[in-house]
């Protein structure tokens, strides 16, 4: 059969390539991700303290901006803020934490009797009759109580051992702030080496879009998160002070700090609020319950709206999912990032499709 010119060319060297450039790259990227995600895995305790300390950072950094022109120096404003930061947080300190303390104490002591109490009906009774319950509804749920006695003694041994856990990450309190030092004092370096890792230009602009869009709206969604923790706090501590909730200085900076897993964490401070206070015998529970409805409205549909804005533009739905996903592979602090992480990458999928949009060629020219 005779060949027609160029037919050579034309044809691979051999009947089926199994090795060329582009699969040498990707299987170079997917060694270098798989790597990363073990070394992460594997000193996950200090890339949780290097991520609290960016978080922290984030939070201090307006201020610091705002102080450095006056100033005339970034150094000289981030130890004046420090200065601010170490007096709020000693009056905090000398006010509230000898009750912090013996309200931790009192409740990891007497949890596990609680809920043995619980399990007994001893409660419910009680309960009961102070409510003027049926009684066939009074039995069916001390049957129900009876019937999952060693698993409720086994739950209140477990959160007793959760709420002494942190005391072994006690140290974390000075290295955050040490580290995040760095962070406010050349976070705009770092931010601009990251665009060298391209060596192609339209790489190079592409990273600083993304490290740009990543920045603003990771400092507008933690500022904007910690500022409703801290209303969270304040309310709570405040109002379950005045109305005499049992651990009232314990459900505050708990409500507080599960503010910062969206959707859920709420869920679980309500659930908390009133688990804790109704096995401590507390008698006004409906308006424990009205307090806590009348909050949750008003920080979801008034104080959320107007603090946060449009920062990270995610639908409650996938929130919700980020966040459990996040709680299954990483725990607690899976939980917390989960949402920024899906922000992340739909500011990676945005950047990426409005890139390959304008690449591409127009059909009608």
């Amino acid at each position: 059969m005779r060949r027609e010119p160029g037919m050579d060319d034309a044809r691979p060297p051999f009947p089926l390539r199994l090795w060329h450039w582009t699969t040498a790259r990707v299987l170079y990227t997917a060694a270098i991700f798989l790597l990363i995600c073990y070394l992460i895995r594997a000193a996950r305790e200090t890339f949780t303290l290097f991520l609290f300390a960016i978080l922290f950072a984030y939070f201090l950094a307006p201020l610091v901006n705002r102080l450095e022109k006056p100033l005339r120096s970034r150094i000289a404003a981030i130890g004046a803020v420090y200065l601010l930061l170490a007096g709020v947080l000693t009056g905090a300190i000398f006010l509230l934490a000898p009750t912090l303390s013996e309200q931790t104490h009192d409740l990891a002591v007497r949890l596990p009797e609680f809920l043995h109490r619980a399990a007994s009906g001893e409660l419910l009774q009680s309960f009961a009759q102070k409510h003027h319950w049926p009684a066939d509804r009074v039995d069916a749920i001390q049957s129900f109580l009876q019937n999952h006695a060693d698993v409720l003694s086994t739950l209140g041994g477990d959160i007793a051992r959760s709420l002494a856990r942190p005391a072994t990450h006690i140290w974390w309190l000075l290295l955050i702030p040490i580290l995040a030092i760095f962070f406010l004092k050349d976070g705009e370096k770092i931010a601009a080496n990251i665009g060298g890792i391209a060596s192609d230009r339209e790489d190079h602009i592409l990273i600083n879009a993304l490290t740009a869009d990543v920045n603003v709206m990771l400092g507008s969604y933690i500022r904007s998160q910690m500022i409703l923790a801290l209303l969270t706090l304040v309310a709570y501590s405040l109002v379950l002070s005045v109305m005499r909730v049992p651990y009232a200085m314990i459900l505050g900076p708990v409500a507080g700090f599960l503010e910062f897993i969206p959707v859920v964490g709420p869920a679980i401070a309500a659930v908390c609020a009133l688990l804790i206070p109704a096995l401590a015998g507390y008698p006004h529970m409906l308006l424990l319950l009205v307090f806590i409805a009348v909050w949750r409205l008003l920080q979801d549909y008034v104080n959320a709206p107007r603090i946060m804005g449009k920062s990270l533009e995610i639908n409650p739905l996938l929130q919700i999912f980020a966040v459990l996903a996040g709680g299954e592979i990483a725990g607690v602090v899976g939980a917390l990032v989960s949402v920024p992480v899906a922000a992340i990458l739909r500011i990676i999928w945005r950047r990426m499709h409005q890139n390959t949009t304008e690449e591409s060629p127009n059909p009608s020219s």
